[in-house]
């Protein structure tokens, strides 16, 4: 190298981001930072579940909360026989089917319609012909009766499957029951609310859901 040269600058190794056992390693060992990682990461998921589950944003931020809270008590419990974030979710679903049941106990206290069914459509295509958004709309009340008309169960696990988009083997640990159970709930739930719309007009027998 001649005296004029310049080191050629390298470039710092990427950092690799810790899997979420790794963090949770680290967590029970005492690092605060770790378990905020995993915060981040997952909270977003945790609050779009309860809000399906629960209808109502202080609500979901309030579950949201507490889940990560209740986690990180529990941490020493935490096995590790699946992914920290299905366990996150058991908390959130189970915080939110109590709420749940003790809003039926207080006579059922007023709640928003889903914003996934509801809001995102007919109001949300502001551009449309008003026929259409009427649809639409009509078509968001059906689907939100019928999703109320659905056992605990049937609903709880077609929000997971469908709305929050997880698979059945992650449903299935969520909700302790084999896949076979989760794929039944799902297409039982399906028949359900496609029968309520059928009955009401608002969808055809061919008509996929």
């Amino acid at each position: 190298m001649g005296p004029d040269s310049q080191p050629r600058s390298v470039a710092p190794p990427a950092m690799v981001p810790l899997e979420d056992r790794e963090l949770i390693t680290n967590a029970k060992a005492g690092n605060m930072e770790a378990f905020g990682v995993l915060v981040r990461k997952h909270q977003r998921r945790i609050y779009r579940v309860a809000l399906h589950l629960l209808r109502s944003h202080p609500e979901a931020e309030d579950v949201t909360q507490d889940t990560f809270v209740r986690a990180y008590a529990a941490l020493s419990r935490f096995d590790g026989r699946s992914q920290p974030y299905t366990w996150f979710y058991r908390i959130a679903v189970n915080l939110s089917l109590n709420r749940i049941r003790s809003r039926k106990r207080r006579s059922a206290l007023p709640i928003d319609g889903d914003p996934s069914i509801a809001n995102e459509l007919g109001d949300a295509h502001p551009g449309r012909a008003p026929e259409s958004a009427t649809a639409d709309r009509q078509l968001g009340v059906g689907l939100q009766q019928a999703l109320d008309g659905l056992s605990e169960t049937l609903r709880t696990t077609l929000i997971l499957v469908v709305m929050d988009g997880l698979s059945h083997a992650e449903t299935a640990t969520i909700l302790g029951c084999p896949e076979g159970t989760v794929a039944w709930r799902v297409h039982e739930a399906r028949k359900k609310i496609r029968a309520h719309l059928q009955a009401r007009g608002l969808c055809d027998p061919e008509d996929e859901l």
